[in-house]
């Protein structure tokens, strides 16, 4: 076990901040695809870490990334998603549209994803003992899959 998990969290939420601060700047010279792009990346990399972390050192620093590259996942996703919509949609209906988006993110994709994910995590299960590793590495491989797929059929708004 993690002596200290609140430590981790607390560096999760500090990491939220900071790359919610870059936003502007890499809307700006990056554009909302390839910011979303990083945003795919960074859950790979989330998922990939945990998959590795432990209480060991090395383990814990690995745990430690996971939660800073939280910030960089979340942040670009939701919020850059969020300024997108602002930018993109008619006033008449943009808070319609922004409900749409939180919505589908947060409501749909949410539930669908509780639904798929615990079946995954069922199914690296024997006995009642959750092959842990393994599940995140299957999260990771699905994240990055969804990076690749997202990156090869992308198109300018």
């Amino acid at each position: 076990m993690v002596k200290y998990p609140s430590i981790l969290l607390s560096v999760s939420q500090m990491a939220e901040v900071g790359f919610i601060l870059t936003i502007p700047f890499f809307l700006k010279r990056f554009g909302i695809k390839t910011v979303m792009l990083m945003s795919m990346v960074a859950w790979t990399l989330r998922f990939g870490f945990f998959a590795y972390g432990d209480p060991s050192p090395t383990g814990f620093i690995l745990l430690l990334l996971s939660m800073i590259v939280y910030g960089c996942a979340f942040d670009f996703f939701n919020i850059s998603g969020s300024v997108f919509v602002e930018q993109e949609v008619d006033s008449s209906i943009r808070a319609s549209a922004q409900g749409l988006f939180m919505t589908m993110v947060n409501g749909v994709g949410a539930w669908v994803g509780s639904i798929l994910s615990g079946m995954a995590v069922d199914y690296f299960s024997v006995d009642g003992v959750k092959d842990w590793h393994t599940i995140w590495l299957m999260f990771a491989g699905y994240a990055l899959f969804l990076a690749v797929d997202s990156d090869i059929h992308k198109h300018e708004p």
